[in-house]
């Protein structure tokens, strides 16, 4: 699998539903255990609970760059999946709020296109409509 391009990879993910090979090819996003599901046209990342990203304790909460390294993270495989990229994408900016403690639990995300390039990022935990954190990144996207 290893002499297979971008291309290629992506397409084997979709078609058997399985990302871990697209995952690994980002070491962080594969340290933190990232996994991914695709729902219809939509794809929700998962962040497994883990104890070395608790950062408070006394919560236990999780750590915020653990929050937002799985966010940007989230975006450039969302990135890499749907826009048909020759290469891994290049983050120009990353933009993070972060709205409540995320408490040791499995965390989720999901990415939103507001224009080629441009991402808007939501993670939550027990209900999406209740977001512990918004972020919005740019990338540098060449034309496919």
């Amino acid at each position: 699998m290893s002499d297979l391009k971008l291309s290629q990879r992506v397409s084997l993910a979709h078609e058997g539903g399985d990302y871990d090979a697209l995952i690994s090819l980002m070491p962080y996003a594969k340290l933190l255990g990232m996994q991914c599901v695709r729902l219809g046209e939509d794809m929700v990342f998962r962040l497994p609970a883990h104890r070395d990203n608790i950062g408070n304790p006394m919560l236990p909460a999780l750590h915020g760059g653990v929050i937002a390294g799985f966010m940007e993270h989230a975006a450039m495989l969302h990135l890499l999946m749907f826009m048909g990229m020759p290469h891994l994408p290049k983050i120009i900016d990353f933009s993070i709020d972060y709205l409540r403690a995320g408490h040791y639990r499995d965390t989720y995300a999901q990415c939103q296109v507001w224009r080629q390039g441009r991402r808007a990022i939501t993670a939550w935990q027990t209900n999406q409509t209740e977001p512990i954190a918004t972020a919005r990144a740019h990338f540098k996207v060449d034309e496919p």
